[in-house]
């Protein structure tokens, strides 16, 4: 694989680590900026809505730059928005400075899939773009323990200065290494929009939004789960961020071998995994080994949904990929932002820390029902009128 790839990948760790940093130092920003559990889990909503928000606008606003720049110029905001997360004095400054740096997330990895493709052969593109997103996988497994120790240890501002110092290494990385001869730019906003006259790609959407909202119900919650509800210390809740990171990773191995043979049932399948784990997590959660046990397993089950969901999405708008992955980014984090909202304000209204899986199984069958119907519409193989609009517009 070409060294460009590298510099992409570092950026994704960077982008992963910020994203679900948050997690593990919930409690300590809610006790400096005396606020509660559930308002600080809002910062993980603020961040998932600006992905969601930022994606369709900086698609827009990049899409006649030289990809280079464009991913240049997002990894800039990312760092700006970082070291604004670091030196935030009050709960309303590190909301915005959160939601700055989520503007990069969703277009750098839709871009930057596109400029990981166009650095190998056809025949490895698929590699190329999922070892770039492995970065993302590693963020879990080494980025968030790490910045969690380092946040509970010198202060959860360390943390994000650190994170910083792994933007401005991206960047370097970009700049020196990506070349600019792949920086031919996309066909045109215009044509990309097209894609959004298929109902098929909003029940794709949908599909990403409720697969993927259900394991953020609990994740946003799961320090104070872990050390009120489990017993485990705050060292202990770092190591279990790193069984569960260890999982993501083979789940989404796993996911991406299992969509490639048959993706429909597959998902399926994973979404019932999802809801089953969740169910039993309301019994292990209350002693730790069977707890360290479930994570992991949710973990493997979590991430498991990523390949075929994408893979949908994909598939589905097929006359514009780009803009899908890009969107499908978007749709990711509207299911983490509606898992948090929707598990803060369970708590908010007395349901307990270790109910709250109740209500991630049901989102996640939620999910299960949207797939089911998605199937359904595959198999009667008619195709949709929006979809028929495109076709003949593209010919």
């Amino acid at each position: 694989m070409p060294v460009p790839l590298l510099a992409l990948a570092i950026s994704a760790f960077a982008i992963g680590t910020t994203e679900f940093l948050i997690m593990g130092l919930l409690p300590d920003v809610a006790r400096d900026l005396n606020v509660t559990i559930p308002a600080a889990g809002l910062l993980v909503t603020g961040y998932a809505l600006g992905v969601a928000a930022g994606a369709p606008l900086l698609a827009a606003l990049t899409s006649r730059m030289p990809r280079k720049f464009a991913l240049q110029l997002l990894m800039g905001v990312f760092i700006v928005g970082n070291v604004m997360c670091a030196v935030a004095s009050n709960y309303s400054l590190l909301m915005v400075a959160r939601v700055v740096a989520s503007f990069a997330h969703g277009s750098f990895f839709g871009i930057g899939a596109v400029v990981a493709a166009s650095l190998v052969p056809q025949e490895k593109r698929a590699s190329a773009i999922a070892l770039m997103f492995t970065g993302l996988t590693l963020a879990t497994v080494l980025g968030v323990p790490f910045g969690t120790a380092v946040g509970q240890q010198f202060g959860w501002r360390v943390a994000f200065w650190i994170v910083s110092g792994l933007g401005v290494i991206s960047l370097v990385g970009v700049t020196a290494l990506v070349p600019n001869h792949h920086d031919s730019g996309p066909a045109g906003l215009g044509h990309e929009l097209r894609v959004l006259r298929d109902p098929r790609v909003w029940l794709a959407l949908g599909m990403t939004v409720l697969g993927f909202g259900g394991v953020f119900v609990v994740f946003t919650y799961i320090a104070p789960i872990l050390e009120q509800v489990s017993g485990f210390t705050p060292r202990g809740v770092t190591l279990m961020l790193v069984l569960f990171g260890v999982g993501l990773t083979l789940g989404n191995t796993l996911g991406g071998k299992l969509a490639d043979r048959a993706l429909m049932p597959s998902l399926m399948g994973i979404l019932v995994m999802l809801a089953v784990v969740m169910a039993i997590f309301t019994k292990t959660s209350h002693a730790i080994w069977p707890a360290a046990v479930t994570v992991f397993v949710w973990g493997i089950a979590a991430f498991a949904t990523v390949p075929p969901l994408q893979m949908r999405v994909v598939a589905k708008a097929a006359a514009a990929p780009n803009l899908a992955s890009t969107l499908n980014i978007g749709a990711f984090n509207v299911g983490n932002a509606m898992g948090a909202w929707m598990g803060g304000l369970a708590i908010a209204h007395g349901v307990a820390l270790d109910s709250l899986p109740w209500v991630a199984a049901a989102v996640s069958l939620a999910a299960l029902l949207l797939t089911w119907a998605a199937a359904r519409l595959d198999a009667r193989g008619a195709p949709l009128r929006g979809a028929s609009m495109t076709a003949r517009q593209d010919a």
